[in-house]
């Protein structure tokens, strides 16, 4: 397991009855998480002085109950800061387990010997597009959400990379693939994190299972012929590790070379030792 282990202003304190206690910055919240089946004794003085939680409702959905919690603030990871807001189905606007993939294509791009181009799909708040233009990508990031965008621009500010070559778009991922074929634009490195289920900003439906192993095939064709790195990240359980190499094999491997390699990502638990699996990922990259 691939395990971000490198915070300071972020950690998983503990997990116990489908539910985790982290700490963000100062503030203590718990959150439901279905990957907690087990059951422990709650000793950390988190589970009774939380400044959050998020109750979940038996019907779907759920709701925060706030204890002192500011409507934003931020936290750092490295050079990078992000402004977080807790906000619908339990969010904050960062996913922290993703800093250990940050780490790994940011690594790639310093590595490479020359400008790199980088393309952030499925980009939400920004925290893989902050981080490769703080590697020296240039970048282009697109997200669905106007929302997101603009949260996303925000984070630039805060990590003093509102200067950065960093192209911002509100756009269908998959429709914004298929105009940069036509336009004959190549990246040398894609990074995608695509939901479950989503729609695009014109009601365009998108369902993992059935559409990611074809838009992995279209994004190829907008890889240029030295790229770097393919990464995919994923949180939907059909898509195991082993699933993703088979899937960046086929797609990456008979045409770039290179090497694939997936896993889970994971957050280590302070108070027990333990790492609580966040998903997975598959990465594809040339050898060095």
């Amino acid at each position: 397991m691939w395990i971000a282990n490198k915070w300071n202003d972020y950690e998983l304190i503990d997990c116990s009855g489908g539910e985790k206690l982290e700490r963000w910055g100062d503030y203590l919240l718990v959150r439901p998480d279905p990957q907690v089946i087990w059951n422990t004794k709650k000793t950390h003085h988190g589970w009774k002085h939380m400044n959050g939680h998020y109750h979940r409702s038996t019907k779907g959905g759920g709701e925060w109950e706030f204890f002192n919690l500011p409507e934003q603030w931020s936290i750092s990871y490295k050079s990078l800061t992000f402004q977080l807001k807790p906000f619908s189905f339990k969010h904050t606007g960062l996913f922290p387990e993703q800093a250990v993939n940050w780490d790994w294509f940011s690594e790639k791009i310093k590595n490479a010997g020359r400008k790199v181009k980088v393309l952030n799909l499925f980009a939400y708040t920004g925290g893989a597009t902050l981080a490769a233009a703080s590697a020296g990508a240039e970048v282009t990031h697109v997200d669905a959400s106007k929302g997101m965008v603009t949260w996303a621009k925000e984070n630039a500010k805060s990590s003093g990379l509102e200067n950065a070559p960093i192209r911002w778009l509100v756009d269908d991922c998959v429709k914004f693939v298929e105009r940069e074929i036509r336009r004959g634009n190549k990246y040398d490195g894609i990074i995608m994190d695509p939901p479950s289920y989503g729609r695009g900003p014109k009601g365009e439906i998108w369902k993992i299972e059935d559409s990611i192993y074809n838009f992995v095939r279209l994004c190829t064709k907008i890889l240029s012929e030295n790229a770097v790195f393919f990464l995919i990240n994923s949180y939907t359980t059909g898509l195991a590790p082993s699933v993703l190499t088979y899937m960046l094999s086929t797609e990456l491997v008979k045409s770039f070379g290179g090497d694939v390699i997936s896993d889970e990502i994971g957050l280590p638990v302070s108070q027990t030792g333990l790492v609580l699996p966040c998903g997975a990922s598959g990465r594809w990259y040339k050898r060095s």
